[in-house]
């Protein structure tokens, strides 16, 4: 058990015929005393000290433990989330392709439509333009026949016209 001021300043030391001046030792003891409750004082508040700074301690260490909790369940998050968005990317691309082809083959059936709609115009168009080429050529031949130089030959009198008219009103 450790020496307490208490027991420095109750200590007696037997005399002997020619032992230390009482003063003398009375003194050096009082100053043991004096040094020796200075330093249990520092011991005490170093202790209390180091009690403080182990609580904060294991405080920190709670906290420093909850961090890297924290930062592990952050980065599963966001191994989630990237995932999750990859899986997203992944589906919007295959949504987008099918959109894609369905736009192609729309236009090319349109496209194939379109092309089978010129050919049958251009079919009616040769059929119009051959059978127009066809009536514009009987209005020429019509118009190169001699019997309209017949009738330009042929000279009528109103009178006659007008006479052959009341014969065929009295008939």
């Amino acid at each position: 058990m450790p020496l307490t001021p208490l027991d420095i300043h109750n200590k007696e030391f037997s005399k002997g015929f020619r032992g230390y001046d009482e003063d003398e030792v009375n003194e050096f003891l009082d100053n043991v005393i004096k040094d020796y409750e200075l330093i249990i004082r520092e011991k005490k508040e170093l202790e209390e000290k180091l009690n403080d700074l182990n609580e904060r301690i294991g405080h920190f260490n709670t906290i420093e433990t909850t961090l890297n909790k924290s930062i592990v369940v952050a980065q599963e998050a966001a191994e989630e989330v990237k995932r999750n968005a990859q899986k997203e990317a992944k589906l919007i691309i295959k949504e987008a392709e099918k959109n894609a082809d369905r736009i192609v083959n729309e236009s090319l059936s349109k496209a194939r439509k379109i092309a089978i709609d010129i050919e049958e115009l251009k079919k009616q168009s040769k059929v119009f333009r051959t059978r127009f080429k066809m009536l514009i050529e009987a209005q020429l031949d019509m118009l190169n026949n001699d019997d309209w130089d017949h009738l330009l030959e042929y000279k009528l009198d109103a009178t006659e016209l007008k006479n052959a008219e009341e014969e065929d009103s009295y008939a």
